[in-house]
């Protein structure tokens, strides 16, 4: 028997049985249809975070093979771009100055860029990070390595021509130092030994005892022999196509303005003379009037792995002894 429902009716004083009409039973019926939709959805929802279909786990499987396979090519890309890197830095900092040339702008180097859109574009496939970070890489590798192959090109011309210039240029280290024992400060910024404040080091400081030989590095002419403020018995070498080289701190001077010299003569002997705390030799390398890294001026002298080591060895933030 069906339930029935009353109420109190405050003016007959009597009860009254509610009479449900068509609107009622159709709200009570959306009502329980919602309710279960509203379940069901949840249900299905817990189902599918818990108990992945067989499809769901495939993609998944896949998403994460790409994944690795991505971040391997990211790995190897970056080992390719530490090769180019030192390439690069031998380029600029060793095979140009053997031709005077200069180091090839690195808005050069990495080219025009694709247009913002092309990545916004990649970033919208599976996976876009990865993908969009690693054809930027390639693309921008791609570019170094077309540059490169051209400036090895570009070096290889001039290397027919300028025979001459690489008697000239500065090759070797201005005392005899196989060992790399001698080397007591780098190009940079360093302490000074008398101020002990920091200052930008002009040049590369080599130890030795008083009256060891001094050697011209590049054959050229003497354009000055004397006593300079600062540097002591000093000689300054000419060597044509923008190069000079400054030998200070002397104890004796063997040469005189305007005389001729070649590689490996002895144009001086180590001293203390001037601005110097100790027997030392200062040597300056000067491009077309400013003074660059004597260290990349010894390519006739040292082995690959002695430049590195020599690299390393006056690299050292320590106090100059001038």
């Amino acid at each position: 028997m069906a339930k029935q429902n009353y109420h109190f009716n405050p003016e007959t004083l009597a009860l009254e049985q509610v009479k449900r009409g068509f609107r009622y039973w159709l709200r009570k019926t959306g009502n329980y249809l919602l309710a279960g939709i509203v379940i069901g959805a949840l249900f299905l929802y817990l189902m599918s975070i818990f108990f992945p279909s067989p499809r769901e786990k495939q993609l998944q499987t896949e998403k994460q093979n790409i994944e690795a396979q991505l971040q391997a090519l990211s790995q190897q890309v970056d080992q390719m771009q530490l090769v180019m890197t030192d390439l690069q830095q031998r380029d600029d900092n060793l095979y140009r100055v053997l031709f005077a040339a200069e180091p090839i702008p690195l808005s050069v180097r990495q080219g025009a860029q694709r247009k913002i859109d092309y990545y916004e574009q990649i970033s919208k496939m599976t996976n876009s990070q990865l993908a969009a970070d690693l054809t930027m890489k390639i693309d921008m590798l791609a570019k170094e390595l077309y540059v490169q192959s051209k400036s090895y090109d570009d070096l290889v011309k001039m290397a027919k021509t300028r025979e001459v210039r690489m008697e000239n240029i500065p090759a070797i280290q201005p005392i005899l130092n196989k060992d790399l024992t001698r080397i007591a400060s780098g190009f940079g910024a360093r302490i000074d030994p008398v101020y002990h404040v920091v200052r930008f080091h002009q040049g590369m400081d080599f130890t030795a005892s008083t009256g060891t030989d001094i050697y011209a590095t590049g054959n050229g002419t003497v354009s000055f022999c004397g006593w300079r403020q600062g540097y002591g018995n000093t000689v300054i070498i000419n060597h044509g196509f923008g190069y000079e080289t400054l030998y200070a701190h002397c104890s004796e001077l063997l040469v005189v303005e305007g005389q001729k010299v070649r590689r490996s003569d002895v144009v001086a002997k180590v001293g203390n003379t001037g601005k110097s705390t100790g027997p030392h030799l200062h040597y300056e390398v000067r491009l077309r009037g400013t003074q660059v890294d004597p260290r990349n001026y010894f390519f006739m002298d040292l082995s690959p792995e002695d430049y590195d080591r020599m690299v390393q060895l006056s690299n050292n933030f320590g106090r100059v002894l001038d």
